[in-house]
């Protein structure tokens, strides 16, 4: 039954919605998200933070963001979206980038416009707060249902057991695949393997959280970067070692995404496949729409809420133009999509295949990247599972830091669990996230289109 309602909510209707609310932005703002690029690209790196409210620079708010959306998506999520729909998945992938950048400009524009300063000075936002202080107190109760889907969403999986689980898999995948070595515990085998990276990752994570969102952002601010260059530069060894692959690879992509290349299930079939399973993998990469990049926006020190819009979309070009792209490209290139292969065992081939070095020091680099990513989204999912407990409960901080040690206790039990259904359940909360976030946007657009407009005009003058 769970499993029946998690694929509703993230088949069609999910999709269309996001899809029509990117789409109606991207029309209402003429096309921002393209046209003011560049100026996006010198907002990051001028790191503006001598607002007078916040906490954290715009950059620090950006790689806080990222931390939670360049996770093991980027790895093993494209390797399955390609594996069911084909190299065309990755074609409408793009499609929800590009959609999806205008989506999460205004979800950010709109968490600094309408953020609150509360009386210690800490500063708290995102979707809830603009559910509330702009549609209205009587709106309360949609900013409450976000809210407690976001505190599902960190505490029940997303965050913390999904994440764990892989980095522990991935570890003993590589360490001790014939579970040579291994402990009972919980009237089960486990590896020594998984246990010992269990108890590093949760003391890692413990030292972190404990310590805010300034103690997360710090941290952010320095793997995030590294990570994402490590992953990039990788890839970049692939794509330039196959360097005249790569039109025909992207002539795959885009004749599959039409379903050009279709085979048994007819063009028109292909081409639904490609798109449903390239637009999901797509926003559940981003996270555009979904209303948790908002939360961490709102902690930036800066007045300017076009300013920090701007910033925040290169969120998405960062996640799925950029490493979702690259992954994609590895994949068919090496034509590991195709060999019967699944999850992470795509990439991990295409990696053995791609890189010239032994296939054992490549799965190496492929476990390194994929603990990292992980360990960075249950990083990002804490700070905005416990902002949505905040708006909840309001600022009680024994409640929230209890909060934080529940947190840490399910990253520890994470490698143990087996119940699938309690990462269904997460992922039916991450889909129900984005509907009072989405009923949100479309209905504060005018608010965001007027903020821009009066934002450029000012600087015209």
């Amino acid at each position: 039954m769970l499993q029946a309602i998690d694929d509703f909510i993230w088949g069609l209707p999910l999709i269309i919605l996001i899809l029509a609310v990117g789409i109606f932005l991207t029309i209402r703002l003429r096309g921002l998200q393209i046209t003011k690029l560049p100026l996006a690209i010198r907002h990051i790196i001028a790191n503006e933070k001598d607002g007078k409210e916040g906490e954290v620079s715009s950059f620090g708010a950006l790689c806080t963001a990222l931390s939670a959306t360049i996770g093991t998506g980027n790895i093993v999520g494209v390797a399955t979206a390609l594996v069911a729909g084909g190299p065309g998945a990755l074609f409408w992938m793009w499609v929800a980038a590009l959609l999806g950048t205008a989506t999460k400009y205004a979800e950010c524009l709109l968490a600094i416009k309408y953020r609150v300063v509360e009386e210690d000075g800490h500063v708290v936002g995102g979707p809830f707060y603009y559910i509330e202080n702009g549609m209205g107190k009587k709106w309360r109760w949609l900013g409450c249902i976000f809210a407690f889907f976001g505190v599902g969403v960190g505490l029940l999986g997303i965050g913390t057991f999904t994440q764990i689980n892989g980095i522990t898999s991935a570890v003993n995948d590589f360490f001790d695949p014939q579970n040579a070595w291994t402990v009972s515990l919980f009237g089960r085998d486990y590896s020594w393997t998984v246990v010992i990276a269990g108890l590093v990752l949760t003391l890692c994570v413990a030292l972190v959280i404990i310590g805010g969102i300034k103690r997360i952002s710090s941290v952010a601010q320095v793997i995030v970067p590294i990570m994402a260059l490590l992953y990039v530069g990788v890839v970049l060894v692939i794509l330039l070692t196959h360097l005249t692959e790569i039109p025909a690879a992207v002539v795959e992509i885009v004749e599959s995404a039409f379903g050009l290349r279709a085979v048994a299930g007819g063009a028109a079939g292909a081409v639904l496949v490609a798109m449903q399973k390239g637009i999901a993998r797509g926003i559940f990469s981003n996270e555009a729409g979904l209303g948790s990049a908002p939360i961490a926006a709102a902690t930036v020190k800066t007045d300017e809420p076009v300013a920090q819009g701007l910033v925040s979309m290169m969120g998405t070009y960062i996640d799925t133009i950029i490493i979702c792209t690259m992954t994609g490209l590895s994949v068919v290139i090496t034509g590991t999509w195709n060999i019967g292969l699944d999850g992470v065992a795509v990439t991990t081939r295409a990696f053995q295949l791609g890189l010239p070095f032994p296939e054992q020091i490549s799965s190496f680099i492929l476990m390194v990247c994929l603990v990292f990513f992980a360990f960075t989204t249950i990083l990002g999912w804490n700070y905005y599972s416990e902002k949505c407990l905040e708006y909840l409960v309001g600022n009680r901080p024994g409640i929230l830091k209890g909060y934080r040690w529940l947190y840490i206790l399910a990253v520890f039990i994470g490698p143990f669990m087996t119940v699938s259904a309690v990462w269904t359940i997460a992922d039916i909360f991450n889909g129900l996230m984005a509907l009072p976030n989405l009923v949100a946007l479309v209905a504060l657009s005018g608010v965001t289109v007027a903020e821009t407009k009066k934002y450029f005009e000012k600087q015209r003058n």
